[in-house]
């Protein structure tokens, strides 16, 4: 089918849209049934009309650069492609009228009513099932139905807080859902990234399409959860399964977004019926978690005993009636796609009514050979939405019963593979500079508010890139749009947070969970040692070019202090430096809800100039000018969290482990290069990875021997690459760090620091030996295992 273009429309719309042809017997988004653009796209299709190629670009690019700059990322799985992936955004938004959504809305809100009924009848009266509305084995064979959550009433009374609908548009032009998302619903964070990303590509069109905003829906389910935690100081938390899961990005950005801590299992513990999150400053309540995991997974004692992911016990706290789960456990039978064959006749049982907005076909093919097929297909016989037939939906779709449905598929039989495609909709996506159309589904997202549900103003769409296929999942190549609600007036925007309160008073800092302090801790301690490596190995690098080159005893003497570090100096880019970089950036995903955004991309993009270095350099001149370019990657992600960082506990930990191993690794480095009996050029080494040559010949009106730079390096408090400077670098953050003294008395670890520090301040430079050295470094290590025991377990 052609586009019908009106005359007034234009000669650069009629250019735009030349190319653009839905298939035959598909609804299209952009082009009505009468082959004319909608009204709704009207203004959009103008203005992109009007803009040349290199500016749409332009624009484009600024999206993009949005989302590097935020570290929007997907992780894609498969069998040698598991890491993460740019996110990947179709730049044209799909646009939907006000008045259509509002009849979406409608039925969704009703659909949400009615799977609320049937969960708590499910884990309570069980009256379907007893009256012969539901199969027993439907549910009783379901891996998501819980027993141990029978009889169990949610503190909050609700089971659903949180849904998603995945729904698209059939060839008659009306909406179907497609599948119902009540577990761990993901989307509604990349939504509103979506969203940012996308009014950077159309910052001017945005603003005059009347586009309804999404902040109010997160502002409006954030007061709900905080008002489900009750006034007993008690927290709201986010539980995640952790940085490997796939939307883990999302988890991340919805707990900076809200505010809320982002939790993962060994961050809680059940105590006397309660859940408590393991902090820094002892246990602290929680009474509300917003869990993004699947119910099987969060409690080792009842549920699924091979979780490493939840907190054996967590059952026992809710049946307590102290922890309110959002969505509650076991509301995932509601995914069950066989159930959806029942939607229609237990609306019309619940409610008296038929559903508002309909189901895509499915059939239930139980019966006989239920149980068998329940136990290896738990989501039941069904018609996939790509492959719903128009007969089979006008079955599906009518108020049958039980053993109705059992006779239909008697008599059809159950193979019903071969029969006509139905497909859904297409919309309008850009590829090579051309609209084309694509087939697409909408993942709605509706939260449980103190006036009850409340429909997400837009959402996520899911765009096939596959012509004339249903295949819409970013795994399998799909790309993701923006979802404008267009509406007759312009809505003026709600700010997630008051715009005008009665008084500004500042939140109490919330409590760092110990797993959040271990890994700042030692990022601190990671990014630190990696900077001392690349410094020892630029300077390893230009004595390669010295007349006596490798041979030389100084530069044998680096290749052993490097070998310590797992560093083979023959490697221009060494194995052990790459690993320990990584190392800092898994530290630094898992607190993904703490940590700079600016300093996680720091991290990124130094790890990328890592291997791209590895690929190029070579020995000699060539590494030493490659260290250089990654010292000031290095410097830079330091600046970055260092000077912008909030001073909360969380930093006090990154700077600790800093401090602790800038003093461990100056240590070693004065007991390798400055020993009595080090070789010639040790000293000069030294000055130059400790960036201290100018401040030497400030300070010394003599050149440089043992005990001046031992003074330097390690016992001047002004040197902020001196060992005394991080000592009392260490001695202000315990200061700040909770419990340091307990009844006026010096703790384990503020002893240990006291001591390690005394050891080094009664020195002179003339008694500084490398045994001093190596007790210092003793020193050091007992800190560092007194954090760990105070703090970080």
């Amino acid at each position: 089918m052609t586009a019908v273009l009106d005359g007034s429309t234009g000669d650069s719309v009629a250019r735009l849209l030349q190319g653009y042809r839905p298939a035959d017997g598909v609804p299209d988004e952009l082009i009505g049934p009468d082959g004319a653009v909608r009204p709704v796209w009207d203004s959009f299709i103008r203005a992109l009309a009007a803009q040349t190629p290199e500016k749409m670009a332009a624009r484009i690019g600024q999206g993009e650069q949005y989302l590097r700059d935020a570290g929007v990322y997907f992780r894609r799985y498969g069998p040698q492609d598991t890491g993460q992936r740019d996110w990947p955004l179709s730049h044209v938004p799909v646009l939907i009228s006000e008045t259509e959504w509002d009849e979406i809305a409608l039925g969704l809100t009703e659909r949400a009513g009615l799977l609320e009924q049937v969960v708590a009848d499910i884990y309570s009266d069980n009256r379907l099932v007893a009256e012969g509305h539901l199969p027993a084995s439907l549910v009783a064979n379901n891996p998501e139905w819980l027993r141990p959550l029978v009889g169990v009433k949610p503190a909050s009374g609700h089971f659903l807080h949180f849904m998603a609908f995945d729904i698209g548009r059939g060839p008659t032009g009306d909406w179907w859902v497609l599948s119902d998302r009540t577990q761990a619903p993901s989307g509604a964070g990349f939504a509103l990234e979506n969203r940012m990303a996308t009014a950077r590509v159309y910052s001017d069109m945005i603003a005059r399409t009347n586009v309804a905003p999404l902040a109010g829906f997160f502002r409006e389910f954030r007061d709900r959860l905080t008002a489900l935690s009750g006034s007993d100081n008690s927290q709201v938390g986010i539980l995640t399964p952790g940085p490997l899961n796939e939307t883990y990005f999302e988890h991340a950005f919805i707990a900076r977004h809200l505010g809320f801590p982002l939790l993962q299992g060994d961050d809680l513990t059940v105590q006397n019926g309660r859940t408590m999150i393991r902090t820094v400053n002892g246990t602290s309540p929680v009474s509300v978690l917003w869990r993004r995991m699947d119910a099987g997974w969060v409690d080792p004692l009842e549920l699924n005993e091979g979780s490493r992911l939840g907190t054996p016990g967590l059952l026992r706290a809710i049946r307590a009636g102290h922890l309110t789960m959002v969505n509650a456990l076991g509301s995932g039978i509601l995914e069950t796609r066989a159930l959806m064959a029942f939607m229609p006749r237990l609306s019309q049982i619940l409610n008296g009514c038929d559903l508002r907005l309909p189901n895509i076909a499915t059939w239930w093919c139980g019966q006989e050979s239920e149980s068998a097929y329940m136990r290896d297909h738990p989501d039941g016989m069904m018609i996939s939405p790509a492959f719903a037939t128009a007969p089979v939906f006008e079955a599906a779709q009518s108020n049958l019963s039980v053993e109705e449905i059992a006779a239909r598929i008697q008599q059809n039989g159950p193979d019903l593979v071969g029969q006509e495609q139905v497909h859904l909709s297409t919309a309008p996506t850009l590829i090579d500079g051309a609209l084309v159309p694509r087939p697409m589904s909408l993942r709605v997202f509706l939260a449980r508010t103190a006036s009850g549900w409340k429909v997400m103003p837009g959402g996520f769409a899911q765009i096939g890139m596959v012509p004339d296929s249903n295949i819409l999942a970013m795994q399998q190549g799909g790309r993701v749009a923006d979802v404008w609600i267009v509406g007759d007036s312009r809505a003026k925007p709600k700010p997630i947070l008051p715009s005008k309160p009665a008084a500004v008073q500042r939140s109490a800092p919330g409590r760092l969970p110990s797993r959040a302090a271990d890994n700042l801790y030692w990022l601190g301690r990671y990014v630190e040692r990696g900077e001392h490596i690349v410094r020892i190995l630029r300077a390893h690098h230009a004595r390669l070019s010295d007349t006596e080159g490798p041979l030389a005893p100084v530069v044998q003497c680096s290749t052993d202090y490097l070998a310590s570090f797992g560093c083979d100096s023959a490697q221009p880019i060494p194995d052990g430096l790459l690993s320990l970089i990584d190392n800092a950036r898994a530290c630094a995903s898992q607190v993904g809800d703490r940590f700079s955004v600016d300093g996680a991309l720091a991290l990124s993009d130094l790890t990328r100039s890592l291997h791209q270095q590895a690929e190029t350099a070579l020995p000699g001149d060539s590494a030493a000018l490659a260290m250089s370019v990654l010292l000031r990657n290095l410097n830079g992600f330091s600046g970055l969290v260092h000077e912008n960082m909030y001073r909360f506990t969380g930093w006090r930990f990154l700077a600790m482990g800093r401090a602790a191993e800038r003093a461990a690794t100056m240590c070693g480095c004065l007991a390798a290069f400055a020993d009595p009996e080090s070789p010639t050029g040790g000293l000069d080494l030294v000055m130059e990875v400790g960036d201290s040559v100018m401040t030497h010949h400030r300070r010394y009106a003599m050149a440089p021997c043992r005990e001046t730079v031992v003074d330097l390096m390690a016992l001047d408090e002004l040197n902020p690459r001196g060992v005394l400077f991080q000592f009392n670098q260490m001695e202000t953050h315990l200061r700040h760090l909770p419990g340091v003294e307990l009844h006026h008395q010096m703790t384990p670890l503020s002893r240990a620091v006291l001591k390690a520090r005394t050891d080094l301040a009664l020195q002179t430079p003339e008694t500084l030996s490398t045994e001093v050295f190596n007790t210092v470094l003793a020193g050091l290590g007992d800190i560092s295992n007194q954090t760990t025991l105070a703090y970080l377990t």
